[in-house]
């Protein structure tokens, strides 16, 4: 028992995950691999209504085409509505008007930031690939990325990089990090 505790406890956070590796296109899990495609997501706020829907449907038909596929959308970019609840809150409670003109301003500059921002989701697509041979795989995931690209969607497989920053905003909610290491404390190890 003690030893299966010390074993559990020096598992890596991959092996934790069920992940055994990630490549330059694929995460390998325990239950097979998993391809990601970024999709580019569209301005529809400035698309008239028609577009929207025609957007939309493509968007249905496209992925109603495909068995297996799953669409993840995350927030690729901070949010700052604890900061501006907090700034709400302390302006109600402050005495001073030059203060709380201050605080004013920071929090119109934090709302205006956060609607700047609205567009910075990321949408994946996610392919699950089980014994796939190669050549099939293949042919299955160029169909998939063409699908995608005649219905006027821009996307691209996603790479090593592209698979680390997804898997740290989703486990993590880290979006502040600029390149992401293969292991704990890659950085500081240093190359002779």
């Amino acid at each position: 028992m003690k030893k299966q505790k010390k074993d559990k406890r020096r598992r890596s956070t991959q092996q934790l995950m069920g992940i055994q590796k990630i490549t330059d296109y694929c995460i390998t899990t325990d239950a097979g691999d998993l391809v990601f495609y970024v999709i580019k997501p569209t301005n529809i706020s400035v698309l008239p209504a028609g577009a929207v829907s025609a957007k939309i449907r493509a968007l249905q038909n496209t992925l109603s085409a495909q068995a297996g596929v799953e669409l993840l959308a995350m927030n690729s970019r901070e949010s700052f509505n604890a900061t501006c609840l907090f700034y709400h809150d302390r302006m109600q409670e402050e005495k001073n008007p030059a203060i709380r003109e201050l605080l004013e301003q920071d929090r119109a500059f934090l709302d205006e930031k956060q609607v700047q921002m609205t567009l910075a989701r990321e949408f994946y697509l996610a392919v699950r690939l089980k014994n796939e041979k190669p050549d099939t795989a293949y042919t299955l995931l160029s169909t998939i990325e063409t699908k995608f690209r005649d219905n006027g969607f821009t996307t691209r497989r996603a790479g090593k990089e592209d698979l680390k920053r997804l898997l740290a905003i989703y486990f993590e909610q880290n979006t502040t990090t600029e390149r992401f290491e293969d292991y704990d404390g890659q950085r500081f190890l240093e190359v002779v």
